[in-house]
């Protein structure tokens, strides 16, 4: 449920494209770049009426053309300010049989919007001095968190995205109802943590719902209800509800979820983490919980003191832990930082695999806006785009800023820090210890120094698309004509991370694991074009009347071609098994286990082949030959190699 990566479908199929040609045979592709020079600045137009009716024509105007286009069956909205409800709008179908979205009545899957009604409950305990937002949290938790460091995790951590754990994909989604264990979900089989507390953000599905847990424990009620009785029932939220399934009176009311509009509804999602993403909400409740968390709720309601919003509002780290990152957009308690044409803006997104939605409040101007989206379209990263295009164009419409801002130009010491920063990176929100870390050799970020000094990214990890940012301080650069900012941590003289979004840190990928993807490649490669050339050799050899190998040779040689058979068997197996999981299809643990079970046995096909080569070497059978067994070797070898660097023969096979 990222807030702000791609999303999953279009990560799965860069994955399965990536592993289906090394697991067929080895090619090589050119990828194109969009030309850097972007436009200048233009000066902003003045902010327009915040009105029911401009709004509302705004949202005419826009939001018709945006489902139409990319395929989305539909949409719901709401917009708060002055104190009061705006507008809510429902756009398309509920239910593509003919149900229209109603903003009243229609109830959409948040996503990882959960997270700051998470986080709104975290931080009443703490104003009840329950909970410490710095004391460490296994004293309220009732099993033992494993630790990969001996500094404290606080809940200061888990709500900022810093207490430093490992992705993980088991059970996060399903489709079959069950009933949710949350604390087996938390604590049979953890994520590992992998960076100190504090230091790396990594967005973390997993520590947001251990603070939601914890919530759970001091309160003495389960999370949903805890959510319900202080939450909902204040704000007379009756169209809400983190409980799966739903209520009867409001399963009935749920949207639909769909890959595309004119495509079948798919099932109800379950989240097996609830406090992270489980969230099912109308426009209208969510119109309620945004002037309440604004402190303008017109009935007077209050969920939390003005002191504790602003505390909730306001980055959660310094430079004490973060370094240099402190400098960019931070994350606050359970919000992102996302300031617009100079405006104070925090947000929040969330995806589930069909539902797509994004949250953003200006909480000096007592404002905010809400859209869900309950398609994925063709392109799964397209809503990602398309939810920035209608946050920008909100805030250039309302919060335009009527002043030019001049870009900033830094000493001549931008084009040493360019080169330096210039390589390969993969993300901290990863699979370190399991053998999804494979997938960091698929989701490399390339960052180029331009001529003019400025970073180039073939593809922003934040957007999906390309991007430039230009340098702005001693360790920041901004996003050209944009808003975003990334910061740069250079430690010894070398970089160290950059983080991006708040929640994201990109960490430079060394040139040795790097090599592992082309080595792998070219080794599937060898081994398959071996295995083809086999029956072509064997004729060669009878037409020629050549004589074929001894009893030994042969057996030797039937071994070798068996191991390569099932090395690719192996691969192929390994690619089925990713794009299910990414997808968030859990594959039955026996599936694992036999996929592994092939690829010891496609090593064990090293053994054959030194035998073979001994054997060439004592017939004096020539280069040829002795070339290409030294070669199959060696082929074996980096699929072996690279099979246990990811943990691909594992006894562990949690992910």
């Amino acid at each position: 449920m990222p807030p702000v990566e791609a999303p999953r479908r279009a990560f799965a199929v860069r994955i399965g494209a990536a592993l289906g040609a090394a697991a067929i045979l080895a090619t090589t592709a050119a990828c194109g770049q969009a030309d850097p020079d972007l436009p200048g600045p233009e000066t902003a137009a003045a902010p327009e009426a915040f009105t029911q009716e401009n709004v509302d024509a705004w949202l005419d105007a826009t939001l018709p053309d945006m489902l139409e286009d990319n395929k989305i069956a539909g949409a719901t909205v709401a917009v708060v300010g002055d104190g009061q409800v705006v507008t809510t709008r429902g756009f398309g179908y509920a239910d593509a049989a003919g149900v229209e979205v109603d903003p009243a009545q229609t109830l959409f899957r948040a996503g990882s919007v959960s997270k700051v009604f998470t986080a709104t409950a975290v931080m009443q305990l703490v104003e009840q001095g329950e909970l410490d937002l710095d004391a460490d949290v296994s004293e309220y938790l009732d099993f033992e968190l494993e630790r990969g460091y001996d500094e404290d995790i606080t809940l200061r951590n888990l709500l900022s995205h810093t207490a430093g754990f490992e992705e993980r994909l088991t059970g996060l989604i399903a489709f079959d109802e069950k009933e949710v264990d949350l604390r087996a979900a938390l604590a049979i089989d953890p994520p590992e943590q992998v960076y100190r507390p504090g230091t790396t953000p990594s967005y973390s599905n997993y520590g947001n719902s251990l603070a939601g847990y914890i919530v759970q424990q001091v309160s003495g009620v389960q999370f949903e209800q805890y959510i319900e009785d202080n939450i909902f029932k204040p704000l007379h939220l009756d169209s809400a509800s983190f409980r799966q399934p739903l209520p009867e009176d409001l399963a009935e009311r749920v949207s639909n979820g769909y890959i595309e509009s004119d495509g079948p509804a798919q099932d109800f999602e379950y989240v097996g983490t609830p406090p992270a993403g489980s969230l099912s909400i109308t426009a209208d409740d969510m119109a309620q919980f945004m002037l309440a968390q604004l402190g303008t709720h017109p009935d007077g309601v209050e969920l939390l003191t003005d002191a504790t919003r602003e505390e909730m509002f306001t980055p959660a780290l310094t430079e004490e832990t973060l370094g240099a990152f402190a400098e960019a957009q931070q994350l606050a308690l359970g919000w992102f930082e996302e300031d617009q044409n100079g405006y104070r803006v925090v947000g929040h997104g969330g995806d589930t695999n069909y539902f797509h939605t994004h949250l953003n409040l200006y909480p000096d101007d007592g404002a905010g806006i809400f859209v869900s989206f309950n398609s994925s379209s063709a392109d799964g990263a397209t809503t990602l785009g398309l939810r920035s295009d209608l946050m920008a164009g909100f805030a250039d419409r309302y919060f335009a800023n009527e002043t030019e801002t001049a870009a900033t130009v830094f000493d001549d010491a931008t084009l040493e820090d360019a080169k330096q920063i210039e390589g390969t990176y993969y993300s901290s929100r990863g699979f370190h210890s399991t053998f999804l870390s494979a997938i960091d050799l698929f989701s490399t970020t390339e960052i180029t120094a331009l001529d003019d000094d400025r970073l180039y990214f073939a593809v922003d990890p934040g957007t999906a698309e390309p991007g430039v940012f230009e340098q702005v301080g001693d360790n920041l650069w901004r996003e050209v004509d944009g808003e975003r900012t990334i910061a740069v941590r250079i430690e010894d003289g070398q970089v160290t991370g950059i983080v991006h979004d708040a929640a994201f840190t990109l960490l430079p990928m060394e040139t040795q694991r790097s090599l592992r993807l082309p080595f792998l490649i070219g080794g599937t490669a060898f081994l398959l074009i071996g295995l083809l050339a086999w029956p072509t050799a064997a004729l060669y050899r009878k037409l020629r009347h050549r004589p074929g190998p001894g009893r030994e040779g042969q057996l030797a040689r039937t071994l070798v071609r068996v191991g390569a058979a099932v090395s690719l068997l192996a691969l192929a197996g390994w690619v089925v098994l990713f794009l299910q999981i990414l997808e968030l299809q859990d594959p039955p643990a026996a599936a694992i286990r036999a996929v592994q079970i092939l690829q010891f046995i496609g090593a064990l096909g090293t053994i054959p082949a030194v035998f073979k080569l001994v054997g060439e070497i004592r017939r004096k059978s020539g280069w040829l030959p002795i070339t290409v067994t030294v070669l199959t070797i060696l082929a074996f070898s980096t699929v072996v190699n690279f099979a246990i660097e990811f943990q691909m023969l594992s006894p562990n096979i949690s992910y």
